[in-house]
């Protein structure tokens, strides 16, 4: 009898447990024990990605897992490699700091009835993520991409407002036509090829491509799963939907959708490309051009519209818009270190959003509440943590030495060496995002901190929120000063694939 590979089974486990903490959780009445549970499903996925990733890495190797060890058609398949296990430890970290962080917004914002039934869809949400950085299979995927939709839905309208409830429906409705597209093109990708194992699936089409058969049918395929997927991800000019969803949700769900939510598609996006399609096959269809021109309008609209707001979680959702556009971007240059660099910034982006949305909460908390950044002055002096925080977060996204934010953009410009054909409009693009973060971060950062009396009472910051923002903080400047070793994962993640 062979032996069990007990590292194989972290994948399934990982989601099986976010699964079962959505079971289990509606049982607990209590909203407090349900912010428990899920705080701790996530530090056991958190300490469980961190084996894999030793593993894999130690190993210089990728796996699939059957489930159920049944083979195709029956069963499906995980997959899990370096870049797997490292974002899947990045969005356990970012996942439950955020929920350290952000319990009082919760338990403040959202009815004490309904705060179980939040942490339900939380779970739920974890386990989708994970589900599309592990699976190996395209109707699992889809699977996965429509409970990420609903949950995300869920985490936006738990406030119960009419503003959040006009926010979830627009959501919403962008992110069924993303669905829409999706389902279409897979369900064709099947009628063509008889597989949805991602594996079987390239097999078919590198043979039908070879003899030349379906070339316009995969052109049209190929395009429809793949501008599915980037409109879930809001990516120009999809981006409108997080205007209005940010400011509704609690910063708690905020950071989250913005943080991971969003990347999550990106990923799937990634892993098709690689894993699927091959990325000959995507550079050949000028798919990669169609991402890159997106990803600059992206870039300068969401800096730009950033600019315009006066509202501080309406210039973050903004802001969320331009970072999406960096990282189609990279995706876009068509070559290995525009992928890397797109990656390192999914990592860097997921962890300094969150941070901002945080702190923005944290900043409005001692404000009356109020999200005008006028009515935030001085509010860095009430809640020291989140102006320090936000003021770290801002200069990373603009691009400052020392931070996460300057790595990536390092990247992003290095990575134009080996497209020569883009690099002068990339670094121009680049340059002019910059100055244009530079251009509302910064005042923001100024207004926060410039000392006004006030008469009114504010709330005091809460400890576990102080915390978390702690936490975040150092990330960011672990992220800009020791990259080098992630930077490494990634490349050896995105080799493998």
């Amino acid at each position: 009898m062979a032996s069990v590979n007990y590292i194989h089974n972290i994948p399934f486990i990982s989601i099986f447990l976010t699964m079962f903490g959505g079971i289990i959780t509606p049982l607990f009445g209590n909203g407090k024990t349900a912010q428990k549970i899920n705080l701790l499903i996530v530090c056991v996925v958190g300490v469980l990605s961190v084996i894999l990733l030793g593993s894999v890495w130690q190993n210089q190797e990728s796996f699939t897992f059957m489930m159920g060890h049944f083979p195709a058609p029956w069963g499906n398949e995980l997959r899990a490699g370096p870049l797997e296990a490292l974002l899947a430890l990045a969005f356990s970290f970012v996942m439950g700091t955020t929920m350290l962080g952000g319990a009082k917004f919760v338990q403040n914002d959202i009815l004490p009835e309904k705060q179980n039934l939040y942490f339900v869809m939380m779970n739920l949400l974890f386990g989708s993520m994970l589900a599309l950085i592990y699976t190996n299979d395209m109707f699992t995927a889809y699977v996965f991409l429509e409970i990420n939709t609903i949950a995300s839905c869920a985490i936006i309208v738990a406030k119960g407002t009419g503003e959040s409830i006009a926010a979830t429906l627009h959501y919403l409705i962008i992110c069924l036509l993303g669905s829409g597209l999706f389902l279409i093109g897979i369900s064709l990708l099947y009628s063509i090829t008889g597989h949805l194992l991602m594996p079987n699936i390239q097999q078919s089409i590198i043979q039908l491509t070879t003899s030349g058969e379906y070339a316009f049918p995969f052109a049209v395929v190929i395009g429809m799963i793949v501008i599915g997927v980037a409109i879930k991800s809001a990516v120009f000019p999809f981006h409108f939907m997080l205007a209005s969803a940010h400011p509704a949700a609690t910063p708690a769900s905020s950071s989250i959708l913005s943080g991971l939510v969003l990347k999550s598609f990106i990923i799937l996006n990634i892993k098709m490309f690689y894993c699927v399609f091959t990325i000959d096959l995507i550079r050949s269809l000028r798919i990669t051009n169609v991402l890159f021109l997106f990803g600059l309008i992206g870039m300068v609209v969401g800096s730009v519209s950033a600019l315009k707001e006066t509202r501080i979680k309406h210039m973050l959702a903004y802001s969320s818009a331009a970072q999406i556009g960096y990282i189609y971007m990279g995706l876009g240059l068509g070559n290995h270190e525009g992928m890397v660099a797109a990656c390192f910034h999914i990592l860097a982006h997921a962890a300094t959003k969150a941070m901002l949305f945080l702190c923005a909460g944290g900043l409005m908390s001692v404000s009356g509440g109020s999200d005008n950044i006028h009515d935030l002055r001085g509010a860095g002096h009430r809640n020291l943590l989140a102006g320090i925080g936000f003021t770290v977060g801002g200069l990373s996204m603009v691009g400052v030495p020392l931070t996460a934010g300057f790595v990536s953009k390092l990247y992003f410009a290095s990575a134009t060496i080996y497209s020569p054909q883009k690099m002068v409009i990339t670094l121009l693009t680049l340059a002019i995002s910059m100055i244009l973060n530079a251009m509302y971060f910064i005042p923001s950062a100024i207004a926060i901190w410039t000392p006004v009396e006030r008469k009114h009472q504010h709330s005091k910051p809460s400890k576990r929120m102080e915390v978390g923002i702690g936490i975040f903080i150092m990330t960011n400047f672990c992220l800009g000063i020791f990259y080098k070793p992630i930077i490494n994962m990634i490349e050896l993640g995105i080799r493998l694939l």
